[in-house]
């Protein structure tokens, strides 16, 4: 069944005090934008520029095959090979002027809403996302957004390693975050709020009291269902 979410009540919809107490913490890649994730698209985006090429991805495809089986996508999560060597300020420049021209206008209008309320409501948002952080930090400034855990990609003095700093923002690691940031801020997570679309979110759903699935991908409308939690679509 698929539900407009909303925060539960007409006083937090429209609240006469704030909740500083209470989190809200979104997904990123298919829930606050929603389709593939900003980086595939940023990805594709340097190859067009001829920042990267055959040589470069290549990295990434003998990495997956050398952890072969089982078939999965997970260890690119934590290494990105694509970018060994590059100069982390030339990437950066090139990503921030990447969201402001193309991922702007992917933004859910309904999360963009969705996000007022909470801020109405005095609520600590944050974002939470897998992705690098040289891209959903120009996003969340766009959405006026100042806390903001996402991938930390290492360098040295000749650029990036291709590896990330752990915790990695999904599974374990994004609940880890979660329970961070209430500990920081004094946040009652039985109160607060998570939004996510696929498995990689399910731990930290599973954190609050109030998780929502949004735009469900993998097996998540039926993991929400079974738990009845609300599900809805920001497309």
């Amino acid at each position: 069944m698929t539900s407009v979410v909303t925060i539960e009540t007409a006083k937090r919809q429209n609240p006469s005090w704030t909740e500083p107490w209470v989190g809200a913490f979104f997904d990123v890649d298919n829930t606050l934008v929603p389709g593939f994730s900003m980086e595939i698209w940023f990805v594709r985006h340097l190859v067009r520029l001829g920042v990267i090429g055959v040589r470069e991805l290549s990295r990434s495809f003998w990495f997956l095959l050398q952890r072969i089986p089982p078939l999965s996508l997970a260890p690119l999560r934590s290494h990105k090979l694509y970018l060994f060597g590059q100069d982390p300020d030339v990437i950066e420049s090139i990503a921030r002027t990447f969201v402001l021209a193309h991922a702007r206008h992917k933004i859910s209008a309904r999360a963009e809403a969705q996000l007022e309320r909470h801020r109405r409501a005095g609520h600590r948002i944050a974002l939470i996302s897998g992705s690098p952080e040289f891209l959903v930090k120009p996003l969340a400034e766009l959405l006026n957004v100042s806390l903001v855990y996402a991938a930390r990609l290492e360098t040295n003095d000749r650029g990036y390693t291709g590896r990330v700093f752990a915790p990695l923002p999904y599974g374990h690691g994004k609940r880890l975050l979660v329970e961070r940031l209430a500990k920081r801020y004094r946040l009652d997570l039985t109160r607060s709020y998570a939004y996510g679309d696929s498995p990689g979110d399910l731990q930290a759903l599973q954190a609050v009291g109030y998780p929502h699935v949004v735009n469900p991908i993998r097996g998540m409308a039926r993991i929400a269902r079974k738990r009845g939690w609300p599900i809805t679509q920001w497309a």
